[in-house]
């Protein structure tokens, strides 16, 4: 009632339990206050002999916890298995396996999945926290840069502490302190087309946040060669943008949509342009929607379609995209799944 701190309330208890033996030594037999609290300092001093002993217990196994590494409040997880989980992960991923689109053979798709994220900034901070929530098995993320004090308005997954730490390295930290079952693999490197078709070939399926040309054509590039479906996101001011790319499964390649880079003026960064702080969060949480929905076969991902969101008035549009017949990068390989 007091709002007392824990360490406060029991000096004061033992204050009174004290005060309430001292009564019974002081005071004559039959006073009003001796007779008020027992009557006798024995049942006190039971007390006091039973609160040492459990006190004393506590510490012992507190002691005996430290020494073997457990801690009630945060043990390390159980071992678990690509296709058993364990009943922590029952009750943690229990919101979606009640889904009728995702159930259980949903959710141990995504805990058998693996995910590649290209980019731990604006759009690969939401994206990385919500694939490692909802429990996706293995979790890459490739960046070369470290954390900057400007980064911090929108890029949420790394801290004020984190300034200066690599990228990979900060998402790392707070995706496993978020969820300890995942596997995360940092690559704390540029993306290069000596390292791409290698890298990417481990993993089942890609997210791309980056905000460069360059880096966006190579992966599209490698994915569409690998056959491995790719989630591109893009930002502008209030504006945001992404789509699925998949030629694998008719789909178009992200050079079906943007056969070559516009000039520099026509698409500058965010550094030059600025951006709202929320809208990576809008789109980089839409991306992490797509990738469930592609692993666990749920609804419609955005195949053939492009979500453009106008963070600025509130609006949404989805425009139908369709391959190139002559895209250099995807047609081959539309021929082939046919």
């Amino acid at each position: 009632m007091m709002h007392t701190p824990r360490s406060a309330r029991w000096i004061m208890i033992g204050l009174l339990v004290i005060a309430a033996i001292v009564i019974q030594l002081i005071f004559p037999q039959g006073h009003a206050l001796r007779a008020a609290t027992g009557g006798s300092a024995a049942l006190w001093l039971i007390l006091c002999v039973f609160g040492i002993g459990v006190w004393a217990y506590a510490r012992m196994i507190a002691r005996l916890r430290a020494k073997t590494g457990v801690d009630e409040q945060k043990a390390s997880p159980p071992a678990t298995t690509p296709d058993r989980f364990t009943e922590i992960e029952l009750h943690r991923y229990a919101r979606h396996i009640v889904l009728r689109e995702v159930g259980g053979a949903g959710q141990k798709s995504l805990k058998q999945a693996r995910v590649l994220v290209v980019g731990a900034g604006g759009l690969g901070a939401p994206a990385l926290m919500y694939l490692a929530a909802a429990g996706v098995g293995r979790i890459g993320v490739i960046d070369a840069d470290t954390v900057e004090n400007t980064n911090l308005h929108r890029q949420v997954i790394h801290k004020d502490a984190s300034i200066g730490m690599a990228k990979v390295f900060s998402a790392q930290a707070e995706m496993e302190a978020q969820n300890p079952f995942v596997e995360v693999r940092p690559y704390n490197r540029r993306l290069t087309q000596d390292i791409a078709p290698e890298l990417i070939a481990d993993y089942d399926l890609v997210l791309d946040g980056t905000d460069n040309f360059d880096t966006r054509y190579l992966v599209n590039a490698t994915c569409a060669a690998a056959g491995i479906p790719l989630i591109s996101g893009a930002l502008s001011q209030w504006e945001g943008q992404l789509s699925v790319f998949d030629p694998a499964n008719g789909a178009p390649c992200y050079q079906c949509i943007f056969p070559a880079a516009p000039s520099a003026h026509l698409a500058p960064s965010c550094a030059e342009a600025g951006v709202i702080g929320p809208l990576p969060g809008v789109v980089g949480t839409m991306m992490a929607v797509e990738a469930v929905k592609v692993l666990t076969g749920a609804g419609k991902p955005l195949r053939g379609q492009m979500l453009i969101y106008d963070a600025l008035y509130g609006e949404n549009r989805t425009i139908r995209i369709a391959p190139r017949a002559d895209c250099p990068i995807c047609a081959q390989t539309r021929r082939a799944s046919l």
